[in-house]
């Protein structure tokens, strides 16, 4: 082996390369994907919790009965107002059918007139039309009162069954022969026909929605040949204690006619109520929030023909017929809890949540995009093995060449330190390593200098070097003659 053998060995070591933060592009791309996900979850999430769809199940009579249509347009405008609440509409052969199936909890929303069988779970939440009944003589016949009309035929203009039976109760008519005079009139029939003498009706009571009663003109068309007397039923207030679904109402002068006026003055009769109700079970906050789109809407929610134009927050006193929803209650008494009242508890925790969800991601983060850092005792072994090498080194340079390997490993892990790429895990195992072996090299270097300093002075103690004559051969050269 050459003397430049070991020198250059020990003069140029192996590079040895710091650990540096190696940023992973698919990993990067795969934390991009998974907090856009996590954005787009929380998003949902938090739509779901407060825009969250609910179906409801409106049950109702015929098609064309005028809650079904009321249903009808009240579906489409939930729909078209992009409203979180959806309503199945289900028709049954009559609106008494409908009450029943509300009754049995297979419904939540129905409507209903106040002379029906109120189901015990039912609250009201608004006031949809108010049904008149109109005591009518032929000609200028007066009627006194109600009891004159006991044993005497009676035409009842109404839509249905329910209606005679109404009439039947307040005129206290048991079933019997009497009862059979209170008739139902046949669909389209004319108070012209029904005074006619062929008929022998003695008078007409007809049952009709408040406010199709101002848009009929068929009564003053009536009235101007002079056939019905509008009477006043003065047994009202009465009457409206004794069954408590009754109103005791009062006709404004020119109310059914206008020319010629009728009644000419104000006018007492009785009336009935035609309520939206909800079940009782609903929460608050969806009946304050249907009662508000019901209130807010009223133009868009009239039928045609006159019925609930006129919608009326319902009755919210302890004594109602039908007590109205908590939730309507506090939307008609302005007690309804703003979104930061409602929701505080819901924010409250989603904040919790995302905290969380936050730190797990922020973690995730960490963990795949970032090369744990090296332990400051890793490094010791590096310096162990520079430590083992100095024993070898027989000249300043070689050793030299060790003491900048040594730095360099210093430097790498002050930058370490600096960087989060060497944690101080180890670290004073660290320092005293790095400490023995700068020693050992201080010490190797005195030992080369004084050695090289002994063989300069043994050098100079021996004088000149002396010539050794002994092996010298004279040749002689023969000079010729």
């Amino acid at each position: 082996m050459s003397a430049e053998g070991p020198t250059a060995s020990l003069a140029e070591p192996p590079p040895r390369r710091p650990k540096v933060i190696k940023t992973n592009q698919q990993q990067v791309f795969l934390y991009v994907v998974l907090t856009l996900l996590l954005s787009l979850a929380t998003v949902w999430v938090g739509r779901t919790l407060v825009h969250n769809s609910e179906t409801l199940t409106f049950a109702v009579g015929g098609p064309n009965s005028d809650e079904a249509l009321f249903a009808a347009k009240f579906a489409a405008l939930l729909k078209n107002n992009a409203s979180r609440f959806r309503i199945k509409i289900v028709n049954h052969a009559d609106n008494a059918k409908a009450v029943a199936q509300f009754d049995r909890k297979q419904a939540d929303l129905a409507v209903l007139r106040t002379d029906a069988k109120v189901p015990l779970r039912a609250r009201a939440l608004a006031i949809l039309e108010h049904d008149l009944v109109l005591l009518l003589g032929p000609g200028n016949k007066k009627i006194k009162s109600l009891a004159e009309l006991k044993k005497k035929k009676v035409a009842v203009i109404a839509e249905n069954e329910t209606s005679l039976a109404f009439v039947r109760s307040i005129l206290d008519v048991a079933d019997g022969p009497d009862a059979a005079k209170i008739q139902l009139a046949p669909q389209g029939a004319t108070l012209d026909k029904l005074f006619a003498p062929a008929n022998g009706f003695s008078a007409v009571i007809a049952i009709v929605h408040a406010s199709k009663a101002v848009r009929d003109k068929s009564y003053e068309q009536v009235a101007k040949r002079g056939g019905f007397t509008l009477n006043a039923i003065d047994e009202a207030k009465t009457l409206a204690r004794k069954f408590p679904g009754i109103s005791d109402e009062t006709l404004t002068a020119g109310t059914v006619s206008t020319s010629p006026q009728i009644p000419d003055d104000d006018l007492d009769t009785i009336g009935l109520e035609w309520l939206l109700v909800a079940q009782s079970r609903m929460s608050p906050s969806t009946a304050g929030e249907l009662a508000r789109i019901v209130y807010e809407n009223k133009s868009a929610l009239g039928l045609d023909n006159g019925f609930a134009t006129r919608i009326e927050p319902a009755s919210v006193e302890k004594d109602a017929f039908v007590i109205a929803h908590r939730g309507a209650a506090d939307y008609i008494n302005d007690d309804t809890k703003s979104f930061i009242d409602k929701y505080s508890d819901l924010m409250y925790l989603g904040v919790a949540a995302l905290s969380i969800i936050g730190s797990i991601f922020a973690a995730i983060y960490a963990k795949i995009t970032r090369i744990a850092p090296e332990k400051a005792s890793e490094l010791s072994t590096a310096i162990l093995d520079i430590g083992e090498r100095i024993e070898h080194a027989h000249s300043l340079d070689q050793l030299e060449c060790l003491q900048d390997e040594l730095e360099g490993i210093l430097r790498g892990a002050v930058i370490g330190l600096r960087d989060g790429t060497i944690s101080t895990d180890g670290l004073d195992t660290f320092k005293l390593g790095y400490e023995f072996v700068r020693d050992e090299i201080g010490m190797r270097r005195d030992y080369l200098k004084r050695h090289a300093s002994e063989t300069d002075k043994a050098a100079r103690d021996a004088g000149p070097p002396q010539h050794d004559d002994s092996n010298v051969v004279v040749v002689k050269t023969a000079q010729s003659a």
